[in-house]
């Protein structure tokens, strides 16, 4: 261990060495790591952010319990108390027509004119119920129970193609990690095998003068550490990139969709990125001179 930080400046000088002997094979390398791990950056945003989806809409989850028109004030009151007595209801408050208006024209955005084609208000009071999402089909068998009730219109199927999505993204996200970890391992294993052939006759000639395997491997293994870790750099800035222009875009579009704060979460994805580029670098090279001799074992 002593020898090798003692003798860094000469390893990371061959590393350099070793890199330029094959300057546009290394350079087209570390574009396709780079663009792999891109790909893998992307899975795994898209598993967060759908996870955070769900997981903000299980927890404020909300139904709308419909009522029959024509119920006195006395009546509805009545109707709050037996809905709050349910077991699973959280926070019970009535949505007049005018909010009830009022949000399905923000919903609408640049095409809330269209409410202007109803000469009167279309939309019918309901009462708003937060509910524990565990206990939803209980919840709402009781609640069908209630008299005065209508129609409970809940967001239970929304919720299970959510999950569904998220699990699909789950198993994606696994078949990608195994896909980028055994081609990035490939790609760098062969890089140095490559290169310990390429300079077999500077091998052989430290051999003979008695430099210990270690001594003569870790050259190639820093090549292969850096080769990745650019690649896994350039992954994280393209994902930077793109997650702060797709985050400005969503919100634009549809700012009622809850996202994770956009800082936190490229901090976590680079940081994974970079952290498994980085091993990945490692042990493919490891790999690579492994072929070649017994490496860090001799």
């Amino acid at each position: 261990m002593k020898s090798i930080v003692y003798n860094m400046g000469y390893f990371l000088k061959e590393a350099k060495t070793l890199f330029k002997i094959d300057l546009t094979s290394n350079i087209l390398s570390i574009l396709s790591i780079g663009l792999i791990f891109f790909i893998l950056a992307l899975v795994i945003s898209g598993w967060d952010i759908m996870s955070f989806i769900v997981e903000t809409v299980e927890r404020e989850a909300e139904i709308n319990v419909y009522y029959k028109e024509g119920l006195s004030d006395t009546e509805i009151s009545k109707l709050l108390e037996d809905i709050r007595s349910v077991e699973g209801v959280g926070d019970v408050k009535i949505v007049d027509e005018e909010e009830s208006y009022l949000r399905m024209k923000d919903i609408l955005g640049d095409e809330a004119h269209i409410l202007e084609l109803f000469e009167e208000n279309p939309f019918s009071p309901f009462i708003e119920v937060q509910i524990n999402i565990a206990e939803s089909d209980v919840i709402l068998s009781k609640l069908k129970q209630v008299e005065n009730i209508e129609y409970i219109r809940d967001n239970k199927r929304v919720l299970d193609r959510l999950n569904d999505i998220v699990s699909v993204i789950e198993f994606v996200g696994i078949l990608v990690v195994v896909a980028v970890g055994i081609s990035t391992l490939m790609v760098v294993s062969h890089i140095i095998r490559q290169g310990i052939y390429n300079n077999r006759d500077q091998i052989n000639t430290l051999k003979l003068l008695g430099a210990p395997q270690p001594f003569i491997d870790f050259p190639f293994i820093l090549e292969g550490f850096f080769l990745t870790l650019i690649g896994g750099l350039i992954a994280s800035i393209l994902l930077f990139v793109l997650l702060n222009y797709g985050y400005g875009q969503v919100e634009l579009a549809i700012p009622f969709i809850p996202l994770p704060a956009a800082d936190s979460l490229i901090r976590s994805i680079v940081t994974f990125t970079l952290v498994t580029s980085a091993i990945l670098g490692i042990i493919g090279s490891l790999l690579g001179v492994a072929k070649q001799g017994e490496g860090f074992r001799g």
